[in-house]
């Protein structure tokens, strides 16, 4: 989009966070559209609105970016409507309209020339604050459902910018024409990356390169129901694949007792990690199949890079999130969703053909990429300054 008509100077607003699902979209996003402006002389004046103990806390002052907090709510989901009027929910509830206060403050203040809303209870009152300023409200959905604040701030914004295209028939229809679909924004490092990069990095000598690799991930922390499994398996796993295994730092030492049975041939195709840190586009880049939670940035960035995988969801993820995303591409054929109990059967059931057939893989990765957006970011900076033109 041009930006010729711009201020010298955009001032953005970004409210979202708690988690890096609804951080670094924002991040790459406001990274994006910085590069854009510059591109014709222009600069971004940025301000985040977030909590004090979410990740963004951390993210945006370490980018340089002004940051503010506000009261803000955390509403425990309840299948039992009783329930949702814990003591808690309407304790957390009733800081809502002073957070709204404050947020309305800071963009009265800050007289941005659009919002960008990324998600999480703190988007809720600044997305509210943008509604009562009249400045341009622009949502970005990373999940293939609203999540709770964005169907808050739904009827509030100006555009929302979803990430698939099966969201648009999920959305209420008083605002199904105010949605695009753009993408989740993919971090640009995440696609520069070189397998060869990842073997000399992590020292993977004992690789047999004729097989293929896989990368096991459970998130930063780990995830113990994927450590689990992938240990009951390992032998029969090693005897079909080179295994590069990011287990969490607290899982490491159980899960080197269980390797340490293994002969010699077995072990050196199993790297074993706590974390994956700036290697890890090398190492996607390298993974033939990847075996992970199904989070929607784990999501954005698997079909944008064309990989087939295997998607073991969090069953206590928001709204059951993210087996529904994992469900939408198993059911394109674009990755294999394991819902319910997973055993070591079922593992074996579902990673074991992708393993043994190349052309399995093959079709799969292009049945992923083409659910890829690795342009979403552009897209997105593309709405916020329509957003902002008016």
């Amino acid at each position: 989009m041009d930006v010729s008509s711009l201020p010298r100077s955009f001032r953005l607003l970004v409210t979202g966070g708690g988690t890096g699902g609804h951080t670094y979209p924002a991040l790459t996003a406001v990274r994006t559209l910085q590069g854009r402006l510059a591109a014709s002389g222009r600069t971004l004046d940025v301000l985040w609105i977030g909590t004090a103990d979410g990740l963004e806390a951390r993210v945006a002052p370490a980018e340089g970016i002004a940051f503010k907090t506000v009261a803000t709510g955390k509403i425990r989901r309840s299948a039992n409507p009783l329930k949702m009027l814990s003591a808690a929910n309407v304790k957390d509830m009733a800081r809502v309209p002073l957070g709204v206060a404050q947020a309305r403050a800071i963009v009265s203040e800050f007289q941005p020339d659009v919002v960008l809303a990324t998600g999480g209870y703190v988007a809720v009152p600044a997305g509210l604050a943008a509604r009562l300023c009249r400045r341009p409200l622009v949502l970005h959905e990373q999940t293939v459902r609203l999540g709770l604040a964005n169907r808050k701030l739904a009827s509030s914004a100006t555009r929302i910018a979803v990430s698939s295209e099966s969201s648009l028939a999920l959305l209420p229809a008083e605002v199904r024409e105010r949605a695009v679909v753009t993408g989740n924004p993919v971090r640009p490092e995440v696609l520069t990356g070189h397998g060869d990069k990842a073997v000399h990095a992590l020292d993977l000598t004992g690789f047999d390169r004729r097989l293929p690799t896989v990368y096991v991930t459970g998130g930063a922390q780990g995830a113990q129901q994927i450590n689990g499994v992938v240990r009951d398996v390992l032998p029969w796993l090693l005897g079909h694949a080179n295994v590069i295994h990011q287990c969490g730092p607290a899982n490491v030492d159980e899960l080197r007792v269980a390797a340490a049975g293994l002969g010699p041939a077995l072990a050196g195709r199993y790297h074993l990690t706590g974390f994956v840190g700036a290697e890890l586009p090398d190492v996607l880049a390298l993974a033939d199949v990847v075996l992970s939670r199904s989070g929607a940035g784990t999501l954005a960035e698997l079909t944008a890079l064309g990989k087939p995988a295997v998607f073991v969801p969090l069953a206590t993820s928001a709204g059951n999130e993210q087996a529904h995303n994992a469900q939408h591409l198993s059911d394109a054929g674009a990755a294999v969703a394991l819902l319910g109990e997973v055993t070591p059967q079922t593992l074996q059931n579902a990673i074991g053909p992708l393993l043994t057939d190349p052309a399995r893989r093959t079709a799969m990765a292009e049945r992923a990429r083409a659910y890829g957006r690795p342009d979403a970011a552009d897209r997105l900076v593309d709405v916020l300054l329509s957003a902002a033109s008016g």
